[in-house]
């Protein structure tokens, strides 16, 4: 086994150890609306988030195939924590598309926590040395862990022209308004985050527009394996995390199974021929949206192994096919709580939070399974996908 494969096992059977955990500190992050710290502090321990770090700074640099195996295993514990894991990995990749300088910056340690969003809300000044950030984010998940912030916004040219750039700079440079209260997602700590006459150096500013267009600039050949297309990497490791939920109420719905239908003369549900085929369309719709995801991140990682971008239609095809994986995670989750019982409306049992989770986490703009299924369909039928969101 190769060092990073035998690294990517160590970590993913640190994860697995602590899942019970994850799950137990459920409610309180939901409580706090931030997960819980023990949850961070067992991550960290477990080097979680060393994953998307290049090894040269210290970090693991694992494949898109292994973080999606960490996560999957993480959400299976806590959603929102899966979720916060998702962002801090993706951004701590996207920090390799800034200069040397920042990077050093950021990954010092080997580990790296940080948040932001893509949403160009910002304003960008040119000043001495750099430039001066204004602005507001909203949704911004994890921004109460992180230790750095990505922030997109908008720089105005002197000839009128305007140029979308990204930035990240320290955590303790963004001020939070506590004005994330949800029904789904709730311990993700997704605050509005404001930025006023932030300095900027010139180093942490990149163009945005070749960010997303390709892992930073033109293909280079075989080599690290790393450069990815930035929505292609988003859309598959947070359709991960949306499995790993379902697969959390598969779990605890098994767990529940054995007992009694009120009213009934049924004894034990698992005997009843409902629950039996409630369960197996549960347990198929689970293996098909893993397969769909696996196919599409082992084409995201042979590209990039070979130092190629995705085509259009492959990019395409995987928002489709992780849109509909992502149906499928919620359709069988829907199914397994409605045959959970009233019960299982109790806020101390995690079933019906990975319930409300899930479908939460499904309307996200980057998850909407029809809004995805629509692109596919479009280069299905030899039309434009009519986005620029590939």
């Amino acid at each position: 086994m190769a060092g990073t494969e035998r690294e990517a096992a160590t970590v993913l059977d640190a994860v697995r150890a602590i899942v019970p955990t994850l799950r137990e500190n459920g409610k309180e992050g939901e409580d706090q609306r931030w997960i819980s710290e023990q949850n961070l502090e067992l991550l960290e321990k477990a080097d979680v988030f060393r994953a998307g770090v290049p090894k040269r700074y210290g970090g693991l640099e694992l494949s898109v195939p292994q973080h999606i195996d960490l996560l999957l295993e993480i959400s299976r514990g806590c959603g929102s924590t899966g979720w916060v894991c998702e962002g801090f990995i993706t951004a701590a990749w996207m920090v390799r598309l800034f200069p040397e300088r920042a990077q050093q910056e950021v990954y010092a340690g080997g580990s790296a926590r940080v948040s932001g969003g893509f949403t160009p809300s910002g304003t960008l000044v040119p000043t001495e040395g750099g430039y001066l950030l204004n602005g507001a984010w909203r949704f911004n998940t994890g921004c109460r862990g992180a230790d750095w912030n990505l922030a997109a916004t908008n720089l105005h040219h002197p000839d009128g022209t305007v140029q979308q750039m990204l930035t990240v700079v320290p955590i303790g440079d963004i001020t939070f308004d506590d004005d994330w209260d949800t029904m789904a997602a709730a311990a993700t700590g997704s605050s509005t985050t404001f930025a006023t006459d932030v300095f900027v150096p010139a180093h942490r500013a990149i163009d945005m527009g070749e960010a997303f267009a390709a892992g930073g600039g033109e293909p280079t050949g075989p080599g690290e394996g790393r450069d990815y297309g930035l929505i292609s990497v988003v859309m598959a490791e947070s359709t991960s995390t949306l499995i790993g939920m379902a697969q959390g109420a598969y779990d605890l719905f098994l767990e529940r199974v054995h007992r009694p239908l009120s009213y009934t003369a049924w004894q034990d549900q698992a005997e009843h021929p409902l629950t039996q085929i409630q369960v197996a369309t549960a347990a198929n719709q689970l293996a098909a949206a893993r397969a769909l995801l696996a196919a599409q991140a082992g084409i995201v990682q042979e590209r990039a192994d070979a130092g190629e971008r995705l085509t259009t239609e492959e990019r395409a095809t995987l928002r489709g096919q992780c849109g509909f994986a992502v149906k499928l995670a919620r359709e069988a989750t829907q199914t397994l709580f409605a045959a959970s019982g009233a019960s299982a409306i109790q806020r101390s049992l995690p079933i019906q939070r990975f319930f409300r989770d899930v479908q939460g986490f499904s309307m996200h703009a980057v998850m909407t399974p029809d809004a995805n299924l629509e692109v596919y369909g479009r280069v299905l039928l030899g039309l434009d996908p009519n986005t620029t969101v590939l």
